[in-house]
């Protein structure tokens, strides 16, 4: 039987692993499947992959079986207990019981053997309503745990959105560069064809040459913080090699992308927060959870009262006891402390300073919350107007470029005005990239700030739980 039972258990577990293996492999898949990868689909499946995700709801299910223990000192408790003894008698005792055995015509041995077996049941009528309070917390311990899972997610997920986009502004600074050396090698042809046929001098050559070789540079770098912020996006979507496929690009930013403000005002952004944020909900849970330690505090300030029944029997020499030699208890047990050195009062302090931490804990997230999303809203309003002001620059700035492109070609300006102006153009598609992201990062923050980010996620997730 222990065999049949140890070959099923191995069964279980190897299915286990073979269900996991699968998973994993599925996940794999789906991301293999992926060319580009966008945003929504990068939080989807860090969602799905991180393991400290598993970690939070292994949290919960340890928080539910909590709620179960609790509720099981409710119910009576049953012990059956069995016992053995090879009992001696000491010489002295041995000889009054032989003598006492000898004046009452009977025997005794000085060794014998005792076996006794029982059954016994306890069940706790009163207790100060400690159960009661004692199930209370374990039932707000899950709420708060559920809560902390929630907020684990809302911030899960803007953190992929950062690392998302700072890959994507590293990225987008790759294209620049890569265009910006795609144009310096188009002018070093131009130039060395000119020196060729004697129209134009070596010095242009050199300095384009110059140029050349320091967009190759920036190329490079770029290329490196690319590869830096895809190995921390890789690990936030659970990866385990922490690395990308080679196959998958991100999303290119969207430099006509609409940038529109916060039509709520701060005090309506502000009343959502603290209808839905997560991490409000575990410490308001935390307060209920203080609230019943009180009870738990101030349980042992009343008697106990418990019932008991025993069914016991025992008999020496063997152990095949029969209905004779079992006898049986009932009764009622009532305990009630009167003085345990102050200990009682300590605690109910403890309790009452506990749940006044957790007060002006909740007080002090709540004043977070305000501050937070008031500053979101400033920095969206910033990134906004710096979104519109690098898009009119760029325009004016591609046009002077182009005006001293054609003027270099016709010999009617220098190489200098020409490198000037593509600079200007490099830097002005960094500044306008830099702007978009830190547009779109301000949303996500904002998003994340209201606890709505997770709503195309998982709508039930903003349900208090």
């Amino acid at each position: 039987m222990q065999r049949i039972l140890v070959g099923i258990l191995t069964l279980l577990c190897c299915l286990g692993s073979i269900s996991q293996a699968a998973e994993d492999k599925i996940a794999l898949a789906d991301l293999a499947k992926i060319k580009v990868l966008d945003l929504r689909t990068a939080q989807a499946l860090a969602l799905a992959g991180n393991p400290t995700m598993e970690a939070s709801q292994a949290r919960v299910e340890q928080a539910k079986a909590r709620v179960s223990q609790a509720a099981a000192a409710w119910w009576p408790s049953l012990d059956v207990t069995g016992s053995g003894a090879r009992i001696r008698l000491s010489d002295t005792s041995y000889q009054q019981n032989k003598g006492l055995a000898a004046l009452w015509g009977g025997t005794t041995d000085q060794t014998t053997d005792r076996y006794g077996a029982g059954v016994q049941a306890t069940w706790v009528l009163f207790d100060g309503f400690y159960r009661n309070f004692r199930q209370q917390q374990a039932a707000f311990d899950e709420q708060s745990v559920a809560a902390a899972l929630v907020d684990s997610r809302r911030l899960l997920v803007t953190a992929v959105a950062e690392a998302f986009l700072n890959a994507q502004l590293a990225q987008t600074r790759v294209d620049i560069a890569r265009a910006d050396e795609a144009f310096y090698t188009r002018q070093l042809e131009d130039a060395q064809n000119r020196f060729n046929v004697g129209a134009g001098p070596w010095g242009d050559v050199l300095n384009i040459k110059v140029q050349l070789n320091t967009a190759k540079t920036g190329l490079m770098l770029y290329q490196r913080e690319y590869e830096a912020a895809g190995y921390g996006l890789a690990a936030l979507l659970g990866l385990t090699e922490a690395e990308l496929p080679p196959q998958v690009r991100l999303e290119a930013l969207d430099r006509e992308t609409a940038t529109k403000g916060q039509q709520k005002s701060p005090e309506m952004l502000i009343k959502e927060a603290l209808a839905a944020r997560p991490d409000i909900r575990r410490l308001e849970m935390v307060v209920k959870q203080a609230e019943a330690a009180k009870g738990v505090a101030k349980a042992p300030l009343y008697p106990r009262v418990q019932v008991a029944g025993v069914v016991e029997g025992v008999k020496e020499g063997d152990t095949d006891l029969s209905g004779d030699d079992f006898g049986n208890t009932v009764a009622m047990n009532m305990s009630w402390n009167l003085y345990a050195g102050g200990g009682d009062q300590a605690r109910m302090l403890e309790a009452d300073q506990a749940k006044r931490e957790a007060v002006y804990t909740l007080a002090g997230l709540r004043n977070s919350v305000a501050a937070e999303i008031r500053q979101d809203l400033a920095l969206l309003a910033a990134a906004q107007e710096q979104v519109r002001l690098q898009r009119e620059t760029v325009k004016l700035v591609q046009e002077n470029r182009d005006l001293a492109k054609n003027e270099y070609e016709a010999g009617e300006a220098s190489l200098v005005r020409l490198n000037e102006a593509q600079r200007d153009l490099t830097t002005t598609y960094g500044r306008l990239a830099q702007a978009l992201v830190s547009y779109q990062l301000a949303m996500q923050r904002l998003l994340s700030a209201t606890g709505q980010n997770l709503a195309m996620f998982d709508p039930p997730a903003n349900k208090k739980p």
